[in-house]
C-alpha cells in the first residue's frame, strides 16, 4: 500500500544477536526489556515467556549486580530468545554477562575509561558476540555534554567517538542507538549519523512514558525514520505492560510499510452520518482478527458517503448503512446482512481470505 512512498533501507553491515540477523537485508526485529530483577529467575523467565508469546525477537535484561550477571547463564538455558545484557557503570558485570548472553549493551557515557571498554571488547570477541553502543541524550560523556549540550550533535559525536574506539580495538560487530526522550532530537540524531557509519541502528525513544505518550512519540520518531530507510531493530519503550511494547512496535512497522504481516484496518471517524453501531463493530473486528498474520487491508465504514469507495480499495470490507451492512470482497458485494449478525459473518470471511492468501504464498 505504501511501497511507493517509502525509501529503500540504508545498506548496513549485518550482525547477529543469537540467531537473529540485524542489518543488511534482514527483517527489522522487535525488542523489549524485562522489568523484573534479573536474579529472580522465576519472575524473569515468566516475563521472557510473555514476550516470546507476544512476538518479541530479542529481549534485553538489566544487569545491576553480580547476582544478576550470574543468573543470565540459567536464564539463557531456559529460553530460545536471544538475550542482551544491559550494563551501566560496572564494566566487570559485562565480563561475566558476556559468558552467557548474545549481545552486550553499554552506555559509553557511564561505563568508564578506555581500558574498561577494552576489557569488554575482549570478552565479546572471545565469544563472537556484538556490542550495542547505546547513546542517551541524558547521559552523554562530560566532554560532549559540555561542548554540545544534550543535542543531536552531541549524541552523534559521542557515537562517533565510541565507534572509533571499538574499531581501534579491532572490533566491528557493532550496532548503535541514539535515544532522546523526545521525537525531534531522536530523529535528528539518527538522521545525522546514518550517512557516516556502516553499522545497523537500534531505534527507540527513551523514557517515552506511558502507552498514550509512547504511542505518539514512537510513532512520530520511529515511523518517520523507518520510512526514510533508517532502522534495523527497534524498541518502543512504555511505562506499562510488556506486551504493549511489542504490539506498538509491530503496528509502527506495519503502518510505515516496513512489515508485511497482519491486518491493516481502515475505519471512518464517528460522525452524525453514521446509522449503525460502528464503534462496537470495529472493537469486535479488531479483537477477533488480532491473531491473523496474513497481510490484509480491512475496511469497516459507517455511512454511504465513504463506505463504498473505501471498500473498493480494501481486500475485504463492511459498508454499513441504516442498521444493515454489505460485506464487500475484492470490490464486489458478497452479501447484505443485518447489523446484528454481520460481524460474525465478516470475521469468517476474513479468516477464509487469510487462509487463501497464505496458501498462495
Amino acid at each position: 500500500m505504501q511501497d511507493n512512498k517509502i525509501k529503500p533501507r540504508y545498506p548496513t553491515k549485518q550482525i547477529h544477536v543469537g540467531n537473529v540477523a540485524i542489518g543488511g537485508d534482514a527483517p527489522i526485529s522487535v525488542q523489549s526489556m524485562t522489568f523484573s530483577k534479573t536474579h529472580n529467575i522465576e519472575e524473569t523467565k515468566a516475563q521472557l515467556d510473555r514476550l516470546q508469546l507476544a512476538g518479541a525477537d530479542i529481549v534485553r535484561l538489566a544487569v545491576l549486580t553480580e547476582e544478576d550477571a550470574h543468573a543470565l547463564k540459567t536464564l539463557k538455558s531456559m529460553t530460545s530468545l536471544p538475550l542482551i545484557a544491559d550494563i551501566h557503570f560496572k564494566y566487570k558485570l559485562a565480563l561475566i554477562a558476556a559468558e552467557s548472553v548474545d549481545c552486550i549493551r553499554i552506555n559509553p557515557g557511564n561505563i568508564g575509561s578506555k581500558e574498561k571498554i577494552r576489557e569488554v571488547v575482549k570478552a565479546c570477541n572471545a565469544r563472537n558476540i556484538p556490542i550495542r553502543i547505546g547513546v542517551n541524550g541524558g547521559s552523554l560523556e562530560k566532554e560532549f555534554e559540555q561542548k554540545y549540550g544534550a543535542t543531536p550533535q552531541g549524541m552523534v559525536e559521542s557515537a562517533l567517538y565510541n565507534i572509533k574506539l571499538l574499531e581501534d580495538f579491532g572490533f566491528t560487530s557493532i550496532k548503535v542507538s541514539l535515544k532522546a526522550s523526545d521525537a525531534p532530537r531522536t530523529m535528528q540524531a539518527y538522521e545525522l549519523l546514518r550517512p557516516l557509519v556502516p553499522y545497523p541502528f537500534h531505534l527507540g525513544v527513551t523514557e517515552a512514558g506511558t502507552l498514550y505518550h509512547s504511542m505518539i512519540k514512537s510513532s512520530i520518531a520511529l515511523g518517520n525514520l523507518l520510512m526514510q530507510g533508517i532502522g534495523d531493530t527497534m524498541r518502543c519503550s512504555i511505562t506499562g505492560e510488556l506486551e504493549e511494547e511489542i504490539k506498538l512496535a509491530k503496528s509502527i512497522l506495519r503502518y510505515s510499510g516496513r512489515q508485511k504481516e497482519g491486518i491493516t484496518i481502515v475505519s471512518c471517524p464517528t460522525c452524525g452520518r453514521i446509522q449503525a453501531d460502528l464503534v462496537s463493530a470495529i472493537k469486535k473486528v479488531e479483537a477477533r482478527l488480532a491473531h491473523i498474520k496474513t497481510p490484509l487491508q480491512v475496511s469497516v465504514m459507517g455511512c454511504a458517503v465513504n463506505a463504498l469507495g473505501e471498500a473498493k480499495h480494501a481486500d475485504i470490507a463492511i459498508a454499513f448503512g441504516n442498521k444493515i451492512g454489505h460485506i464487500i470482497k475484492g470490490g464486489k458485494v458478497l452479501v447484505k446482512m443485518s447489523e446484528d449478525s454481520i460481524v460474525d459473518r465478516f470475521v469468517e470471511e476474513v479468516e477464509i481470505l487469510a487462509a487463501e492468501r497464505a496458501a498462495e504464498t
